[in-house]
């Protein structure tokens, strides 16, 4: 890497090679009128679409595949699928790991996408291999332990696959426009709005089209199209190579926190100089971690600078002892770290609510008339191709109207800062679940007036549904797309895909939250005999307090949220001289 760190410094800033430290395929600096800018960004956006193509392929309708061929009740199907996609946000955490420390984030992509074909190819075999298919009659299936292992395995492959994938794309795409360019910046702002755009195009493929080919020809095919469609993904991904800008990796994260934490631990009892230019930092314009910019120095936390207090024993050795004094840049890296923990913290009720539409809105739909005239039946999993289609309308409106109207008022470079947006994105979300709740209202009050206890379906259109679908999409283009250009811009350079799996365990934690939120309403509820708020034949339960439940705890989180954002202070990157 020291090599690549050179070839960079003696490359002559003229203007021809970008300034953020971006290489291209062959370790050369990377030129700006060869490399990068949405001619990279073109295969990254095809690869990610068909990526989500894949994944929401195979689990918009996994709910009703795990009740159906493996005999799992509401609450259990649904708890199996939120722990699962809890999972597939929690994996990320290895895969920006090693993407910033050692490989980089275009090897962990190429490398961690082989292991995602892996997993939807035994998922696909699952579905058809004999064997390997749960045997099912009148009284339903029962698989054996060793089928439920092949299919368990076949997902969580998957989940690990996605670990690879998930924190490096979006921060891979950002990478092809350099942040010191000004015109290349504001071209970054709008690849998030596109990049969101193409995973739900993926996504209404996905929704659409594979969940009935899933109900109506077979799992088989419903799970082998989403297996081609990931290999088809590294391929587009493989073509950009020779246009593409990598980041050199950093060297590891974790071990500079670590660093910065026992070097102001060993400096406790020392005082911190009034004259923050007394602290230390590297002489050179560039920073000492490769590929990451200087931090200017902030007030806040300033029992971390200690860290950066030299003493005479640090003076007098040629090389510092990096877990005795650390520079400036890197103090802050960890106050940055820091000062985005609340503000993640915030944003895992969302994704909570966000976790319904593939367990508790398709559990809803299930019980509603799915019939479009009177032949064609859509599935209710289906119905997240709303969600999908509001993303779809939002994501450009957003991008080409909303911004430069709100700018005119806000005079902000984007419109919207990203923790207002983010803020605009939660009250969306509640109103969703508001929708939701009214909605399941109604639904029971025609079930008791007509005595509609043991109906599969009641006579009231899946279609009312469409309202708190379209709400969600919505919301995910202020919140989701907020949240992953705030992750990025507010990372420190040599962690930004660290930084974005950070933001995408809030996924992780929302599947996980609502997980146990249902198992602790199922407990309390089935108290005594009841068949509780979410039995199996849900006409006979309470969804709507379970909504009403995710709401309340939706507007706590919210005002809690605006007293994180206002106290909140941007990071600030101290700009090249040269």
């Amino acid at each position: 890497m020291e090599d690549i760190t050179k070839k960079y410094e003696v490359v002559e800033r003229d203007g021809s090679y970008t300034e953020d430290g971006t290489i291209d395929i062959h370790k050369k600096p990377a030129n700006k009128k060869k490399t990068g800018n949405w001619k990279a960004c073109s295969f990254i956006l095809g690869n990610e679409c068909c990526e989500r193509l894949a994944y929401y392929g195979m689990s918009t309708n996994l709910v009703n595949y795990l009740q159906d061929h493996y005999g799992q009740g509401n609450a259990t199907a649904a708890n199996t699928v939120t722990t699962w996609s809890g999972t597939c946000y929690l994996t990320p955490l290895l895969g920006a790991f090693l993407a910033d420390s050692y490989f980089g984030r275009y090897w962990t992509i190429a490398g961690f996408s082989c292991i995602y074909v892996l997993g939807m190819a035994l998922l696909t075999f699952s579905a058809v291999a004999p064997g390997l298919i749960p045997s099912c009659d009148a009284n339903g299936c029962k698989p054996t332990s060793g089928q439920t292992a092949a299919c368990y395995i076949a997902l969580y492959l998957i989940a690990l696959g996605t670990g690879g994938i998930k924190p490096c794309v979006s921060s891979f795409g950002a990478d092809q426009f350099d942040e010191n360019d000004q015109t290349e910046r504001k071209k970054k702002s709008s690849f998030f709005n596109w990049f969101y755009f193409s995973i739900n195009i993926g996504a209404l493929i996905a929704s659409s089209v594979l969940v009935w080919i899933q109900m109506n020809v077979g799992w088989g095919w419903g799970f082998g199209v989403p297996g081609v469609a990931m290999v088809i993904a590294i391929i587009f991904f493989f073509i950009g190579s020779q246009w593409y800008r990598l980041q050199v990796p950093g060297g590891s994260p974790l071990t500079r926190i670590c660093q910065v934490t026992v070097a102001a631990f060993k400096k406790l009892g020392l005082q911190v100089p009034d004259d923050k230019s007394l602290l230390y930092e590297t002489a050179d314009a560039e920073s000492n971690i490769k590929g990451s910019r200087k931090l200017e120095h902030t007030n806040e936390m300033k029992c971390l600078d200690k860290a950066a207090v030299e003493t005479e024993s640090d003076r007098s050795k040629a090389v510092p002892n990096p877990w005795r004094l650390c520079t400036v840049t890197q103090v802050e890296e960890l106050k940055s770290i820091i000062r985005l923990l609340p503000v993640w913290a915030s944003m895992i009720a969302f994704a909570t609510v966000y976790s319904q539409m593939g367990t508790m809105f398709v559990l809803q739909g299930n019980t509603m008339d799915q019939h479009i005239g009177p032949h064609f039946k859509i599935p209710s999993a289906s119905l997240s191709l709303f969600d999908t289609l509001s993303v779809i309308f939002w994501a450009p409106v957003y991008d080409r109207v909303i911004v430069p109207f709100a700018r005119k008022f806000t005079g902000h470079e984007h419109g919207f800062t990203e923790l207002q947006r983010m803020g605009i994105g939660l009250v969306i979300s509640i109103i969703s679940m508001i929708v939701a709740g009214i909605l399941e209202v109604v639904r029971l009050d025609i079930v008791r007036k007509n005595n509609y206890y043991d109906l599969e379906t009641i006579p009231l259109s899946i279609f009312w549904q469409v309202p708190q679908y379209f709400l969600i999409g919505a919301a995910e283009v202020f919140a989701n797309i907020g949240q992953m250009e705030f992750f990025y811009s507010q990372a420190p350079d040599a962690m930004r895909s660290l930084c974005s799996a950070l933001s995408l365990t809030t996924n992780a934690l929302g599947n996980y939250v609502s997980t146990l939120l249902v198992m602790i309403v199922t407990k309390v509820t089935t108290r005594n005999g009841s068949l509780g708020w979410i039995p199996d034949n849900m006409n006979r339960g309470h969804l709507d307090y379970f909504y009403w439940l995710l709401t309340i705890l939706s507007v706590l989180n919210f005002i809690v949220y605006l007293w994180i954002a206002k106290k909140y202070s941007y990071k600030k990157v101290t700009r090249s001289t040269n």
